[in-house]
């Protein structure tokens, strides 16, 4: 009996990389980065691995993210990533072989970024690779009908870049995008404990402040907060911190008016009928930044339009890349971009 042939889909950003595969669902969710022992030049961690060395790396090891900002910054680290995620899900699923995949990068990536990372996926056992940007497919798993005529607008707040886009008749129509979203509050953060407290502390401290402490509304009179650690700038020695959650809110304000202003742009450069569709169904929210607390009632009041949270917005581009695979199938038409065969390279 012939092999069934799976369905692949690739989320490569700038945090963290998820992959879905048909029947099995999401098959790995880590961190985007790889380490490399300097003299050898060899992979010795990717993923979650890799992540717990960042800022207690010694100077053999070298630890990179592949994409910053929303851009693919470096190629070789990119694919020696890729390969590990896909080896890793070989050995255990063995679903690559014969597999279509959709790879969704971000919207930066240049030609031979995508030419690259689709020769990988072929070498590598898929027979059709598809490269698609990561904000039409998110606005795809949010539950959107972007192959429809109707306008419809989708704000992607991710790692390293938020997106604002308006789709219709299965592409873009306007869009903007903007280096202001989670790595950016982390550093805002960072900087702002260093210089209201002389204390330094590193990114996954800062995070953790994020994840506890953000929010957009209004701290209650007894607000909430979080106690953390790092290395006092005037004696070099350890020390304990208590951060209050009305200071990380005041920069999760500023952060988000970066990103509502975006937004606007976006709306103000549409079609006029195009901005009528979206005033008559909603802004869609994804990403992971999506998960800020309070961040839909606060775009509503931005933007003076309805909006709504995608069902799983950290999973929204795998979910679309599902969907695109399932649609092609049945709709051969219904293809974005080009679609890269074993025979076509």
């Amino acid at each position: 009996m012939r092999k069934r042939r799976h369905n692949i889909g690739v989320d490569f950003g700038t945090v963290h990389t998820l992959v879905y595969a048909d029947e099995l669902g999401v098959v790995w969710n880590e961190p985007t980065a790889v380490a490399f022992d300097r003299t050898s030049g060899k992979r010795i961690a990717a993923g979650s691995k890799a992540s717990m060395m960042y800022g207690k790396t010694h100077n053999a090891i070298d630890l990179i993210h592949p994409v910053e900002g929303g851009v693919i910054s470096n190629l070789d680290a990119s694919l020696s990533l890729l390969e590990h995620v896909f080896l890793q899900i070989e050995s255990r699923k063995k679903i690559l072989k014969g597999s279509s995949m959709v790879i969704c990068c971000p919207s930066d990536t240049t030609e031979v970024e995508k030419q690259a990372v689709t020769a990988l996926a072929l070498r590598l056992g898929a027979v059709d690779v598809r490269l698609e940007e990561s904000v039409k497919v998110g606005a795809l798993g949010s539950g959107a009908d972007i192959f429809s005529p109707e306008g419809f607008m989708v704000v992607d707040i991710g790692g390293g870049t938020s997106d604002a886009g308006i789709l219709s008749l299965g592409d873009l129509v306007s869009s903007r995008s903007v280096k202001t979203a989670g790595l950016h509050i982390d550093r805002e953060i960072v900087k702002y404990i260093r210089y209201t407290y002389n204390l330094a502390i590193g990114p996954r401290t800062a995070e953790q402040i994020k994840i506890h402490l953000g929010t957009l509304r209004k701290p209650p009179r007894e607000e909430g907060y979080f106690t953390c650690a790092g290395r006092d700038l005037n004696t070099g020695l350890p020390k304990k911190l208590k951060v209050m959650q009305s200071e990380i809110r005041h920069l999760c304000v500023k952060a988000v008016r970066i990103i509502e202003q975006t937004a606007a742009e976006v709306l103000a450069a549409a079609p006029p009928e195009i901005a009528s569709d979206v005033f008559r169904s909603s802004v869609v929210i994804t990403g992971g930044g999506a998960l800020i607390d309070g961040l839909q009632e606060h775009m509503e009041h931005a933007l003076s339009l309805k909006v709504r949270t995608a069902p799983n917005p950290f999973t929204s581009v795998v979910d679309g890349s599902k969907i695109l695979l399932e649609s092609s199938e049945s709709h051969p038409n219904r293809i974005l971009r080009k679609s890269y065969r074993k025979n076509h390279t």
